[in-house]
């Protein structure tokens, strides 16, 4: 599962992004230009498929990723209560966005579609990144190097923090960049 650039001929089609090396993990996302806050900026596309299958396939990816060295990678998106949406596949250039503690973008699931829109202006040649929202089961499997000022050392939803805080402050575990 080694990334891959698209063929210059499909980035070439995305008016706002393109995708190169990142200082966050592997590959990224850029503003080709200045973005305005609000703006849908591209789709989160790919295969549709069952939770059960999304399980499957997340742990797979995560697997083979670490097998490789990419630590992460893996691209199962929660679509809503009954489907995913795996977006290992070419077209999505969308799996190149990396998460950060202080996201410049947001994820938003219109009729089962999912869009990432800028919550803030953007310049350009800047990293387009999201909070990828995940929770504090195996948190430890998914370390964050967005070196962020708010960078807790672990990919967790800004939701879950301060309960992740808590927990470390209480159990006296040290993450990166915690304390």
């Amino acid at each position: 599962m080694k990334q891959e650039l698209l063929p210059l001929k499909q980035l070439d089609k995305e008016p706002l992004i393109v995708v190169k090396n990142s200082k966050i993990h592997s590959k990224g996302m850029y503003a080709k230009t200045d973005i305005k806050k609000g703006t849908k900026i591209i789709e989160y596309t790919g295969e549709v498929i069952s939770k059960e299958e999304g399980d499957i396939r997340a742990e797979e990816q995560y697997k083979l990723s670490k097998k490789n060295k990419e630590n992460g990678a893996v691209y199962v998106f929660e679509l809503n209560k009954k489907f995913d949406i795996d977006g290992n596949v070419e077209h999505n250039i969308a799996r190149f966005l990396n998460h950060s503690c202080n996201p410049n973008c947001k994820y938003k699931i219109e009729n089962n579609h999912i869009w990432i829109i800028s919550i803030k202006d953007i310049k350009k040649s800047e990293e387009i990144t999201y909070d990828y929202g995940y929770d504090l089961v195996d948190y430890k499997d998914h370390p964050c190097k967005c070196n962020s000022e708010n960078c807790i050392g672990f990919i967790i939803g800004k939701k879950y923090r301060n309960q992740f805080k808590r927990t470390v402050l209480k159990n006296k575990i040290t993450p990166p960049k915690l304390l």
